[in-house]
């Protein structure tokens, strides 16, 4: 079933599209990767999914129950965010905040849930350690672990392996293969087109040319372009 559908969505800022007429779905278990150049509207595209942005036209319709309340984001780092003077469970379990409404405390469901999302990720001996003097890949690792306090079915990811290096690249492409493994759709933003190719089960590529479909149907669309290139 779909998680969500974009339907002749246009996107972009100051009434200016930068992605027009964009058509996709993503269902329950699918690992999608947007990919396109620099400036093509990636980012963008993500924040209007997220509700973040207004579309300029189209419309974003959720399914099976999903609410926009209920979407785990990562997005990429700030300097200032890296620096954030704060304990790793306390960021973690703010990945509950967008559910709490109201209600001005964290109930004992949620200090579980987020207990377990360290365990998970990999970072529950630095729980009551300052964020800040994490590593990056392990700061990455704490905002794995607040995404999915925000949900149970879908996590949007944007360039998740920023300036991490190879290993720990590796280390986090598997943290996320396993999420993805474990029934948890994602939509991951890359400029990695080996890894695009490797991990995601579908590929929207935006830009100069928009595709749509499986990653086989990408390839196969790649080796044609690159053809009729020659």
């Amino acid at each position: 079933m779909a998680l969500l559908t974009v339907k002749n969505l246009s996107v972009g800022y100051d009434g200016q599209p930068v992605v027009s007429d964009l058509n996709f779905s993503v269902n329950s278990g699918d690992y999608l990767c947007i990919v396109g150049e620099n400036g093509s509207g990636k980012t963008t595209l993500m924040k209007t999914l997220l509700g973040l942005r207004e579309p300029l036209s189209g419309q974003i319709i959720p399914g099976d129950g999903l609410k926009r309340n209920e979407i785990g984001y990562l997005p990429q780092q700030t300097v200032v965010q890296k620096d954030f003077p704060a304990s790793v469970r306390e960021i973690v379990i703010s990945g509950f905040q967008g559910r709490t409404g109201l209600r001005p405390f964290y109930n004992r469901e949620e200090k579980q849930q987020a207990e377990e999302n360290m365990r998970r990720m990999g970072i529950a001996e630095h729980a009551d350690q300052c964020y800040r003097e994490l590593s990056g890949g392990q700061q990455q690792r704490v905002l794995l672990a607040r995404a999915l306090c925000a949900t149970r079915k879908i996590l949007l990811l944007d360039e998740p392996v920023s300036g991490l290096d190879p290993k720990v690249t590796d280390e986090m492409y598997s943290l996320i293969r396993s999420l993805n493994n474990d029934g948890i759709s994602i939509i991951m933003i890359s400029h990695d087109l080996a890894a695009a190719s490797r991990y995601a089960s579908h590929i929207l590529h935006i830009g100069d040319r928009v595709f749509f479909g499986t990653k086989d149907e990408w390839l196969a669309d790649s080796r044609k372009s690159l053809k009729e290139a020659l």
